[in-house]
């Protein structure tokens, strides 16, 4: 007989991308190379304070 299985909805995992990222990926050696910290200053006011997105949903 063939059942139709029930979706999972609420189910999450999580991950840290440290542990999937190689330590000798070039993107890390480009991250130690440049300072990209101008760049929050540039797009601070495209960002909502309390979770990111660009509009802010209260």
């Amino acid at each position: 007989m063939l059942r139709k299985e029930e979706k999972k909805r609420n189910e999450r995992e999580e991950f840290c991308v440290e542990d999937f990222v190689p330590a000798d990926h070039l993107l890390r050696k480009i991250e130690e190379a440049v300072n990209f910290s101008y760049i929050y200053e540039l797009v601070g006011d495209l960002y909502c304070e309390n979770n990111g997105r660009s509009i802010c949903m209260e």
